[in-house]
C-alpha cells in the first residue's frame, strides 16, 4: 500500500475508473450482440435502433471508439 496521500487517492480513483470501464465494456458487447442478431433477422428498424444505442455507448466510453464504431457500421450494412 502507498504511503503518500496523493498516491492513495490515485489508487482509489483508478479502481473507480476500472469498474466504470468494465460496465461500459459489458454494455458495448451486449449492444454488438443485439445489433448482429437484428441484422441477421433482417429487422432494419430494430438494427437502426441498436446501432444508434451502440454508437452512443461507444461515445461515452471512448475506448478504441473509432474502431468499434467502424465495426458497428460494417455489421449494420450487412
Amino acid at each position: 500500500m502507498a504511503n503518500i496521500k496523493s498516491q492513495k487517492k490515485r489508487i482509489l480513483r483508478a479502481e473507480r475508473e476500472r469498474l466504470e470501464n468494465r460496465r461500459y465494456t459489458s454494455k458495448i458487447k451486449t449492444f454488438f450482440r443485439r445489433l448482429e442478431t437484428a441484422v441477421a433477422a433482417g429487422d432494419g428498424a430494430q438494427a437502426d435502433t441498436e446501432h444508434r444505442e451502440l454508437v452512443q455507448a461507444i461515445d461515452k466510453a471512448v475506448n478504441a471508439g473509432a474502431r468499434k464504431k467502424s465495426r458497428a457500421a460494417r455489421v449494420r450494412r450487412g
